[in-house]
């Protein structure tokens, strides 16, 4: 509950924003449009909008199962399940959490690969960046925030450079729009998820957050201006290639960057990269925080252990990934997970929410 977290660690409710926000702009942006472009073409950028505002409902879901008071999916799950079912039901979603941070993890890692460093191997990489993680979680959810804003600001500051595939780009590309049946835009809506995956974590930090009650409107602007983003961002994808060539395109939006040119700066798609290095461990580490947190909860494994215990695992699964299909069928794996979890579950769990709160209502009456 609310008052199982101290003060200190209360975070304003007006970051709900930044971290909502900064745990959808991981990797999925950087290789998504091109596989929603096979199954919806030109209208893929609609599938997008299709599945921001089915993402609006999933959040109005949380914020009335986890509020009044203020709990977590641990404590939602124990109301419903009772305790032990409850506690199984919770160290599932650790898998869900740690395979979701994986994909997020090689995608990057073969941007890095493919792009910057072809000769580096998996495993150099993966040390790197599990001892950035491992200092940045081990900081607490607070110093997570913190990251989480300073990555929304780079997000911002990225942003702009959507200009350019707009202004070389082909209107033509665009049409004719609504020229797919509905069936074929949803198809393409739930390949978009990969670009959105991130945000469930809020089922874990609700309780972090200042009068919650109130807060639901940040969380809401954080999906309204990532979907504005996203939508922008297919667009410009849609209008700098052709039909056929964004479908064998690997990484479109990097594509796009080899052809801004400054006169005072080469290789803008390096930097770029590395930027996305700022966003995307920002989704990454509030994911394994809410592994670690799950396990404090349900086992009362020391967080800084449980930490240790679950990079280790992350190393050992990540050094076996060593093709791209491989990272590909993991994608496609994460994906569905999600949409299950995230449109089947929690409504599923919604529902069960509600039909407790009724009969403890019809008793209390009696």
């Amino acid at each position: 509950m609310q008052n199982s977290v101290k003060e200190n660690y209360l975070i304003s409710g007006f970051f709900v924003f930044f971290l909502i926000f900064a745990t959808q702009s991981g990797i999925g942006g950087l290789g998504s449009p091109n596989i929603m472009f096979k199954y919806s073409g030109q209208d893929a950028w609609i599938s997008v909008f299709i599945m921001g505002l089915g993402l609006h409902l999933i959040i109005w879901m949380m914020f009335k199962m986890l509020g009044n008071p203020a709990k977590d999916i641990i404590d939602l799950h124990q109301l419903i399940f009772g305790r032990f079912m409850g506690n199984a039901f919770s160290l599932l979603m650790i898998g869900y959490y740690f395979i979701s941070a994986l994909y997020v993890f090689l995608t990057y890692i073969d941007i890095v690969q493919v792009w910057v460093f072809p000769t580096i191997r998996t495993w150099e990489l993966a040390a790197l960046f599990i001892c950035l993680i491992y200092y940045l979680v081990s900081g607490g959810f607070r110093v997570l925030t913190g990251f989480a804003l300073f990555s929304t600001i780079t997000a911002f500051l990225l942003f702009p450079l959507i200009y350019f595939p707009i202004k070389f780009g082909n209107l033509n590309y665009l049409m004719p729009v609504w020229n797919h049946s509905v069936p074929e835009l949803l198809r393409a809506s739930k390949a978009s998820y990969g670009i959105f995956i991130g945000f469930e974590s809020l089922l874990v930090y609700f309780p972090f957050i200042k009068a919650v009650e109130k807060q639901a409107k940040w969380a809401h602007l954080g999906i309204v201006i990532n979907t504005l983003q996203f939508v922008v961002i297919t667009i410009s994808n849609l209008l700098f290639y052709s039909q056929g060539l964004l479908k064998n395109t690997l990484y479109p939006l990097l594509g796009i960057t080899k052809i801004i040119q400054f006169d005072y700066i080469e290789r803008i798609e390096f930097i770029f990269i590395f930027c996305w290095l700022i966003m995307f461990i920002s989704s990454l580490c509030i994911s394994i925080w809410s592994c670690t947190r799950i396990l404090k909860r349900v086992t009362n494994l020391k967080p800084r252990m449980s930490l240790i215990l679950i990079l280790t695992i992350f190393f050992i699964v990540v050094v076996q990934f060593n093709e791209k299909l491989q990272i590909d069928a993991l994608g496609n794996f994460t994906i569905n997970i999600g949409i299950y979890f995230v449109f089947t579950y929690m409504p599923l769990l919604f529902i069960l929410y509600l039909i407790r709160n009724r009969r403890k209502a019809k008793l209390s009456t009696e």
